[in-house]
């Protein structure tokens, strides 16, 4: 099973680089819902034979990167997308899928999120 998405990351060994930030929630659902559907099909006792996962998101980098105070922050659409070698019970598989991925469940609730911070005596000198 593999997952991918539109556009490639290079994590090079150094910085300055580093993988593109809105890119990391697209992986993390991908992965989430790959793992989740091999656990899946091994519970209810259905063989995946291949395919891929795939996870797409339309953002506006405007907002991402402060140049429009008037843009959202943010995915404003995501697609998750299964292509899967002819198993059975794919209808069964997918919805179990759906219902037990962490990543998928956590953005479609949306949940109370808390930040909070706290400065060290060497940071506040």
């Amino acid at each position: 099973m593999r997952s991918s998405r539109p556009a490639s990351i290079r994590r090079p060994a150094a910085p300055p680089r580093a993988p593109a930030r809105a890119y990391l929630l697209l992986e993390a659902l991908a992965a989430c819902a790959g793992v989740t559907l091999l656990a899946v099909a091994t519970a209810i006792g259905t063989e995946v034979r291949g395919g891929t996962v795939r996870v797409e998101g339309n953002l506006d980098f405007r907002g991402t990167l402060g140049v429009s105070k008037d843009v959202p922050v943010g995915f404003r659409e995501i697609r998750l997308r299964f292509k899967l070698e002819s198993p059975e019970q794919i209808a069964s598989l997918i919805r179990l899928t759906e219902r037990y991925c962490v990543v998928l469940q956590t953005l479609r609730s949306g949940p109370l999120l808390e930040t909070s911070y706290t400065a060290s005596a060497e940071s506040a000198a």
